[in-house]
């Protein structure tokens, strides 16, 4: 899978070529798990839309549903879907920034500067 991954996203070998990745490899398995995991329920809901989309959206409950694929095709859909979560999570995180700094420029507490009128 690794070998699959490599190709995908033109990282070469694995022996040395990219710092990026030996940084990932180097990470804790805990740490991966964190990272990886949504967090929030909207990203979670957003992330199950995308790989419904590309999978077909007929209910299991309903219809007998098996999808058949290959090794590369299926390592193709991951890394589709991981490009896809971190997109998710880098946008929530910017939201939350955004949000969080137009709080502060609106909250009068944030400011050296007394409001007027309160010498």
């Amino acid at each position: 899978m690794d070998n699959l991954i490599n190709q995908e996203f033109n990282l070469g070998d694995t022996t040395g070529d990219s710092a990026l990745w030996q940084y990932v490899q180097a990470m804790e398995p805990e740490t991966v798990a964190q990272i990886s995991r949504p967090s929030s329920p909207e990203v979670m809901e957003m992330m199950e839309r995308h790989i419904i989309s590309m999978l077909g959206a007929l209910p299991s409950d309903q219809f007998g549903v098996m999808i058949t694929t290959s090794r590369e095709n299926l390592g193709r859909l991951m890394a589709a879907s991981m490009m896809n979560g971190y997109f998710l999570k880098a946008a929530e995180q910017r939201m939350n920034f955004e949000q969080a700094f137009q709080a502060i420029e609106i909250s009068p507490e944030s400011s050296d500067i007394p409001p007027a009128g309160n010498f």
